[in-house]
């Protein structure tokens, strides 16, 4: 089943009970009581709705008596407690707290009384929701809001009531409300989880403060931006000040670049401002998908289509231009002044028929993504005619159509028009077209968000022992930051390719091992203590006989000695100068954010880093796309191909080691900080010449996830593809298939397994008549976040043969297991589904253990499922893999089957 999420009773309530205070003495009533009881009588909820009074609400009998979905409270703090005791006893599944000004303590007893009760709670410190299909203004946040396709979820009280009074003036409705204070209980990650989840909702508007958990938040956003579009605004930009970093990654990079990373990587977009928050509300409420960016600009004066062309250009647009064939239809209907070289300009005498020929020809051209029309008033123009043009052409409209309708007072009854058809309208050019390029961000960001890297490339296998070993003899040595050439050592052990280092611990020994490799060398300062060696006169290079080597350890060791007095010092390195005169100096870097964990970044490198700040980030683990796309955000990136005489990098050796950076990251989660600066790529690959690492203790037993069933992977805050769950199992009757966990590219195959199932299996699986699974429903069940959540997939290769013979082998999926945590985090729902020409082969059997075992490696306790009453052939298999079989006392059609893990 698995398909009502559990915030239902809290979102969409079919009953309420309120505890807002006594009726009969108004005086008593909090600020928050008073409004809601104004709020809740100023239209009819469409459930039932009770008034109690936690002071006279009569008997435990009473109580008994009265059942709801939800509880309203609005209570002086010393009152909440038992308030909360009351919608416990009434079985209400989730409550909504009205209040301000409750401390951590307080908001900790009410979360272990919801907890105690399971109850879902909503606040403390909320402003409440408000749902407008159910007609409910469950809220102190002003009028109930008109309906809509957009939702909104605000940690901000105040922002809240000032969005919803600024969409009331912009005809702009919602579907969701969603006020979060500090310390409340349902938080921004399970508001997002039920929004990706909600079909009234087409896209969520965002603006958060702070996460508390990132692999929670992650997860939920990356779930809810597959769905629907996702647009997020936070407040607190400002750099997080770190004083204690070691490596030049980690001071050039600030928290705020990682978050961008972050929202980049789930599939949203985020905006910069309130104004860009606002016009992009305004787009996605007229329901616009992205698809391109390639924004044409209709106009009737050149000056304002150029400053909108500029913008396009400026924020990384393309701009849309008419095909030949277009132009050539479409110039001999326009004013003999009209151009449509690059922009539609229609000239100063197009009239509203004029728009409406380059308006139709723009929906019809494929070279086109977007339109946005611009109108500046003129002598004898009509603007509301011209209005009422796009607000026809937009019920035809294939694609986002914005607009612009430039001047003051004379505009103001076009707008009028224009709103009212709901097409996005704003009062600059450069603001539509940035409202535009957020549209144009979340097409583009949707393709990070599909990746699953694995957790390891199929390159050959690292020697992850002898990395950790390294790591544990200096952590027992109470050091954190590795020498080179424990740096190095860690690198190769991952197959990254490094310069030849050996250590020279006199004078002597420098001439030697100089002499052995071959000239030219460079020596460097071997010390714990030192963080940058440059900086105390700690490297020479190109150093090209034996006596200069000699005299270069001597005179390094004095000069160091003098400058940093106790610093320890193992010895000078010396190493081959790199090869390579025209390779390119790159900087492969790691830092450490709180909360996202590991974050790989890549610049330019060398001794100029911090004056280049050059720094394109990505969060781990990394495959070859997210990879190739790292480098190209990089300013240093334009270098790479051929340039200035240079031939192009071998730019599939840099993506490597970025893979094998990727490996390091995901398998050890002791690594802090690194820098791999210089690493020199040119046509025959990369090499490492230089690496600083900084590491810390982990948690007891390795990292937090350890504990709970995720390997070493419990510090990243996205999950890599569990490849381990993967096993081919022999096929009754012959044949075999493989069981894996699902991917997003599995979509097609899991709508063609749903498409082919006869209706009474489509109705068992789904209790519905659905032919096929709609998008958002396709996107949950194939991009799946495997912390929460795991679904397996039984795959059969097929014989096909075409017209003329010849013999291929298609994938095919034949079945899906699934399961989902429940938010008691120790039980999970789960799902079952066969192909119909697949039944009686062991293959549900075989979904089911496997899924269970997933499940308890997890360290889940229990599995349950429902299954319709008249479905004996899946009650009988799930006795015989011993599950109890209950009565189900909220739907007498359905069967509860739990089993202990």
């Amino acid at each position: 089943m698995m398909d009502k999420h559990y915030l239902t009773p809290l979102f969409t309530p079919s009953s309420i009970v309120v505890l807002a205070g006594n009726a009969d003495a108004p005086d008593t009533h909090t600020p928050q009581a008073k409004v809601l009881r104004e709020a809740l009588a100023a239209q009819r909820f469409t459930g039932t709705l009770t008034y109690l009074d936690i002071h006279t609400s009569g008997t435990l009998a009473d109580l008994a008596q009265t059942r709801a979905d939800l509880a309203i409270i609005a209570q002086p703090p010393q009152d909440l407690p038992a308030a909360l005791e009351v919608a416990g006893r009434i079985n209400c599944r989730s409550a909504l707290v009205l209040s301000n000004g409750v401390d951590a303590q307080l908001a900790e007893q009410l979360r272990k009384i919801a907890r105690r009760e399971g109850i879902h709670l909503l606040g403390p410190n909320s402003l409440g929701m408000q749902r407008p299909s159910l007609q409910l203004n469950a809220s102190a946040a002003g009028p109930l809001a008109r309906e809509g396709s957009l939702a909104l979820v605000c940690q901000s009280g105040a922002l809240t009531s000032s969005i919803l009074d600024w969409a009331s003036n912009n005809a702009v409705g919602f579907s969701s409300v969603i006020s979060l204070g500090p310390h409340t209980d349902v938080g921004l990650s399970e508001a997002l989880d039920f929004l990706a989840n909600d079909a009234r909702t087409q896209s969520i508007v965002v603006y958060m403060e702070g996460i508390q958990n990132a692999r929670r938040f992650m997860s939920a956003l990356r779930s809810a931006a597959y769905a629907k579009p996702v647009v997020v605004l936070k407040a607190g930009r400002k750099p997080a000040g770190n004083e204690a970093a070691q490596t030049h990654s980690a001071a050039i990079v600030g928290s705020d670049d990682v978050f961008d990373a972050a929202l980049r990587r789930a599939g949203a977009v985020r905006v910069r401002s309130f104004v860009e928050l606002f016009s992009a509300a305004k787009c996605l409420a007229s329901r616009y998908r992205p698809v391109g960016k390639r924004l044409a600009i209709i106009t009737n004066g050149g000056g304002p289509g150029v400053l909108a062309a500029d913008w396009e250009n400026e924020i990384g647009l393309d701009l849309g231009r008419f095909s030949p064939e277009t132009c050539a239809a479409l110039a001999p209907k326009l004013p003999p002044l009209a151009s449509l070289a690059d922009l539609i300009d229609l000239s100063e005498e197009a009239g509203p028929e004029h728009y409406r020929l380059a308006l139709e020809a723009a929906f019809r051209d494929k070279q086109i993504d977007g339109l946005l029309a611009i109108f500046s008033p003129k002598a004898g123009a009509d603007a509301e005619a011209v209005a009422t043009v796009l607000a026809d052409a937009k019920r035809l409209a294939s694609k986002p159509l914005l607009s612009c309708w430039m001047g003051d007072a004379s505009v103001v009854p076009a707008r009028r028009i224009l709103r009212a058809a709901q097409i996005p309208t704003f009062r600059t050019p450069e603001a539509a077209v940035g409202a535009f390029g957020n549209i144009a961000s979340f097409y583009q960001n949707q393709q990070l968000l599909q990746q699953t890297p694995p957790p390891l490339t199929t390159l050959s296998k690292p020697d992850i022992e002898g990395a950790r070993l390294v790591i544990e003899s200096v952590l027992a040595e109470r050091r954190n930051v590795l020498t080179e050439m424990e740096s190095k050592t860690l690198l190769a052990a991952f197959h990254i390719p490094v310069t030849k280092t050996l250590l020279a611990r006199s004078s002597h020994e420098a001439m030697m091992i100089a002499t052995q490799l071959g000239f030219p060398v460079a020596l460097k300062i071997d010390s714990p203590d030192i963080a940058h060696k440059s900086d105390v006169g700690g490297v020479a290079l190109n150093v090209h006989n034996g006596s200069a080597a000699r005299d270069a350890y001597t005179d390094m060791v004095q000069r160091v000695a003098r400058v940093q007095p106790g610093a320890r010092i193992n010895g000078v390195t010396v190493q081959k100068m790199a090869r390579g005169r025209r390779g390119r100096e790159t900087c492969i870097g790691l830092v450490s954010d709180e909360p996202f964990g590991p974050v790989i970044t890549f610049g330019a490198g060398g001794t100029m880093i911090e004056l280049i700040n050059d720094r394109a980030m990505e969060l781990p683990p990394l495959n070859q796309f997210l990879a190739r796309r790292l480098i190209d955000r990089s300013r240093v990136a334009e270098t790479l191909g051929e340039w200035r005489g240079a031939t192009a990098v071998d730019l599939e050796g840099l993506e490597q080691v970025l893979l094998r950076v990727s490996e390091m990251v995901c398998a050890l989660p002791q690594l802090r900080e690194m820098d791999i600066n210089p690493l020199i790529v040119d046509e025959q690959g990369a090499v490492a010449v230089d690496a600083r690492i900084v590491i810390h203790e982990t948690a007891q037993g390795g990292s937090r996830g350890e504990v709970a069933g995720y390997g070493h992977y419990g510090h990243l805050s996205i999950l890599p593809y569990p490849a381990r769950y993967e096993a081919v199992w022999p096929l009754r009757g012959g044949g075999e298939y493989l069981v894996r966990p699902i991917r997003p590219d599995d979509a097609q195959m899991v709508q063609r397994l749903v498409k082919e199932l006869s209706p009474e299996s489509r109705y068992f699986r789904f209790v519905s008549q659905l032919a096929e699974l709609p998008p958002s429903m396709l996107a949950r069940f194939t991009l799946i976040d495997y912390d929460r959540e795991m679904a397996l997939v039984a795959v059969h290769r097929e014989r096909v043969v075409d017209e003329e013979g010849e013999v291929s082998h298609k994938e095919r999926i034949v079945g899906v297991s699934r399961y989902v945590t429940n938010p008691d985090q120790t039980s999970c729902e789960f799902a079952l589904l066969v192909a119909d020409d697949f039944a009686g082969k062991g293959l549900g059997s075989r979904l089911m253990l496997s899924i269970m075992d997933v499940a308890r490696d997890r360290g889940l306790a229990e599995i349950q499922g429902l299954v319709l009453a008249n479905n004996p052939t899946m009650l009988k298999l799930m006795r015989r893999l011993g599950f109890e079989v209950r009565t189900f006392e909220d739907d007498p059609e359905f069967r509860l089957v739990v089993h202990q893990l």
